[in-house]
């Protein structure tokens, strides 16, 4: 099966083909609107903890051991329950899955789109 996910800041335009517009930060993003949004779900249980958020802090030198911990994470627990979720909405069609960090390629959304693919949802 392949899956079609997407990656957007919350920052970005919402654009007719992304599909279900998942918001996966724990925290709402600063500044911007539920309408701006045009989301479909927030699940910020699937989130990383605000332990593991606040260690990592968008440190690229961090990325590997972030990964490492972040899946951990996602072993247990409601944010295991959430990425369940997740996986079902991957399941039925496309998904973009938005975020708030300005840092593209660290953060817990590129994560979570490497294990829906791993896992073939």
């Amino acid at each position: 099966m392949t899956l079609s996910i997407r990656l957007k800041r919350a920052q970005d335009d919402p654009a007719d083909n992304d599909g279900t517009r998942v918001l996966v930060d724990r925290v709402w993003p600063r500044g911007i609107s539920k309408d701006r949004l045009k989301l479909d779900r927030w699940l910020k249980e699937v989130a990383p903890s605000k332990e593991l958020r606040q260690w990592f802090g968008h440190d690229p030198e961090k990325w590997a051991e972030m990964q490492r911990r972040y899946r951990a994470e996602l072993e247990g627990g409601e944010q295991r329950q959430a990425f369940e979720e997740l996986k079902e909405l991957a399941r039925q069609g496309r998904v973009t899955l938005v975020f708030a960090a300005r840092e593209r390629a660290h953060n817990q959304a590129v994560i979570l789109k490497q294990l829906l693919e791993e896992e073939r949802a």
